[in-house]
């Protein structure tokens, strides 16, 4: 039992430390309550004209999962490559296993879209010089014209598998 004595005192101070933190912040913070213009996001000092989307992308969700998945792989391949010599069979057939089940949940993530960003990028048609109609043009995915013949559409280019 006396070994776990200074595990069980680290946690006690760990809880102290926690409650002594939210008891301060309880003491010391201001009492007024906040206005509107102290809540309201701020940018250069330019006042949003819309919410900001309460949605967030899953992919993100789906990055983080990734690294954590190869983030404890390492941890655990570490102490085996250690002692693998120790191990013999059993534990090379432990690392497979192990391996067998992060590739699963890789190919999980892969398969749910982690690392597709976006639509594929289309070739678009050649632009006039910048100017506030062509940035206009840019911004609302229309094509920008000075002359009366109209802009043909971009199109993807061909490739294998494609039609031409």
């Amino acid at each position: 039992m006396a070994d776990y004595l200074p595990i069980l005192i680290l946690i006690i101070l760990a809880f102290l430390f926690a409650s002594l933190s939210f008891v301060a912040s309880a003491l010391m913070a201001p009492k007024k309550r906040p206005t509107a213009a102290k809540i309201a996001p701020y940018e250069c000092g330019i006042v949003p004209g819309i919410d900001p989307p309460t949605r967030f992308p899953v992919r993100f969700y789906l990055v983080a999962m990734i690294f954590i998945i190869f983030d404890i792989e390492v941890v655990f391949l570490y102490p085996w490559a250690v002692i693998f010599r120790q191990l013999q069979a059993f534990g090379l057939i432990e690392v497979l296993v192990f391996a067998v089940v992060v590739f699963i949940a890789f190919l999980f993530l892969v398969g749910n879209g982690a690392l597709s960003w976006g639509p594929s990028k289309r070739l678009t048609g050649a632009m006039p010089a910048r100017t506030s109609t062509s940035t206009i043009a840019r911004i609302s995915g229309m094509p920008a014209t000075t002359t009366s013949e109209p802009v043909a559409p971009a199109t993807a280019p061909a490739g294998p598998g494609r039609a031409a």
